[in-house]
Parts: structure tokens; C-alpha cells; sequence
């Protein structure tokens, strides 16, 4: 990549927003996170219907970049999110923060695969979180999009690397009830996931992307857990 058009890159509004510090979205760091503008899916129950729409950002990574200089020896991380993060070229910035010595985490749905590999492969990455959207049968109803085949690959390949990362569902009653979260732990254990799932509440929010609510109360003591140690999150 020649230098102009990684700073075009570095210069582009595409981020939406950032957090100056958190202590609890990359567990064991003290992180920025940094909120990317649009997505390739439409998930149901998405309350970042402001991000995912948006076309331009107010800030740039050129601008975080600035903010971060700052923080050295105070921040140790910075987390990639969204929206989902891989639609943009994030590989300029991710040297950038590498060479400020800041550890990366991905927030990802895991469609885009290619770019997730050349990530990894180019070791810019330190840890993932992966979203399990649903069961394949109602992956598209849910997100819009015919990309479950896409999302198990980078399943698998981070599996298959040994890559250190969590699984985690977003789960509203109405949509993915018991029966469909076992078949994702049974799916996840199946291809060699060892880690922890996290179940995570749908959050009732003034606007979501379905424009849903959710009726529904999950039924918690159906949810297997004697393949993977389920944590629940709020």
C-alpha cells in the first residue's frame, strides 16, 4: 500500500464515535472503543440503527490517532466496533495503533473473513469477539443477509489457529428462543470451540432496526450447559 492512499485511508469519517475509556469491553485492559460507521447486516434487535445508517462518521482514525498519543501509558487497548468494523480498511490504522504499543480487539459479526484473516495473519489483532447471530435456518431472517456460510468460516479459522477469542449471542425471546441457542453451543462445541459462550439481553430501546420489542421471557434453565460454560450478560 503506497503512503497516499493510506493516508487517504487514515483520513477517511468513518467513525462514528469513540469511548475514551472503558475497563470492561476488553477484559483485562483499559481500552478506547472505537465506533465504526455502517454494517453488512440488518440484525432484527440492532439498537445502533444511528451507526449502522450512517454514511460518514464525525471522526477519522487520523483523529483518534491524535487522541491516543495522549494516552499512552494511561489507555493499553483500543477496540474495534460498530456498525461492523471490517467494512472499512482497517489495516493503516491498526499499525499505527501497534506501533503506539496498543493491544487491538475486534468487535466482529465475522462476514467478512478475508479481511479478518489478513489481520490476523499479519498479527494486528490480539483478541475477537465474535457474534453468533442465530441458528443457520434463521440466520437470514434475522440479519438480512444469506452470509452464515461466512460467518462459520472465520468460526473455524480462528479455531482452527488457536486464535484467542469469545463467542457471544445477542439474544431477544421473540426471535431465538432455548432450542435455538443449544443448536449454536452444540454447533459451536461441534467445530472445536472451547471458550465461553456469553448470552447477552436484548436491550429495549427507544429505536432498533426492526423496530421490535420482545414479549417473550428466554427460558434460561433450557439452555444446555454441559458442553460450553454459558455466562449471561446484561
Amino acid at each position: 500500500m503506497n503512503i497516499d492512499k493510506e493516508l487517504n485511508l487514515l483520513n477517511k469519517k468513518i467513525v462514528y464515535s469513540f469511548t475514551k475509556f472503558s475497563t470492561s469491553d476488553y477484559i483485562g485492559e483499559i481500552a478506547c472503543i472505537v465506533w465504526h460507521v455502517s454494517c453488512n447486516l440488518r440484525c432484527s434487535y440492532c439498537y445502533n440503527d444511528n451507526i449502522v445508517f450512517s454514511k460518514q462518521g464525525s471522526f477519522s482514525h487520523n483523529d483518534i490517532l491524535e487522541f491516543l498519543r495522549k494516552r499512552t501509558g494511561l489507555l493499553t487497548a483500543v477496540v474495534l466496533s460498530g456498525g461492523e468494523a471490517t467494512m472499512h480498511d482497517l489495516k493503516p490504522f491498526c499499525v499505527e495503533l501497534k506501533k503506539l504499543g496498543f493491544k487491538i480487539k475486534l468487535d466482529t459479526n465475522g462476514v467478512n473473513f478475508k479481511h479478518i484473516k489478513e489481520l490476523l495473519t499479519e498479527d494486528l489483532i490480539d483478541f475477537i469477539a465474535l457474534d453468533f447471530k442465530a441458528t443457520k435456518d434463521k440466520y437470514e431472517n434475522i440479519t438480512q443477509k444469506n452470509s452464515y456460510h461466512k460467518f462459520f468460516e472465520t468460526l473455524t479459522y480462528l479455531i482452527k489457529i488457536s486464535f484467542p477469542f469469545e463467542l457471544r449471542a445477542t439474544i431477544n425471546a421473540d426471535l431465538l428462543d432455548s432450542k435455538d441457542i443449544n443448536i449454536m453451543i452444540e454447533t459451536a462445541y461441534n467445530v472445536g470451540y472451547k471458550g465461553i459462550f456469553y448470552i447477552q439481553n436484548f436491550l429495549i430501546t427507544p429505536s432498533n432496526i426492526g423496530n421490535i420489542t420482545q414479549k417473550k421471557v428466554l427460558e434460561k434453565e433450557k439452555i444446555r450447559e454441559d458442553l460450553l460454560k454459558i455466562e449471561f450478560r446484561n
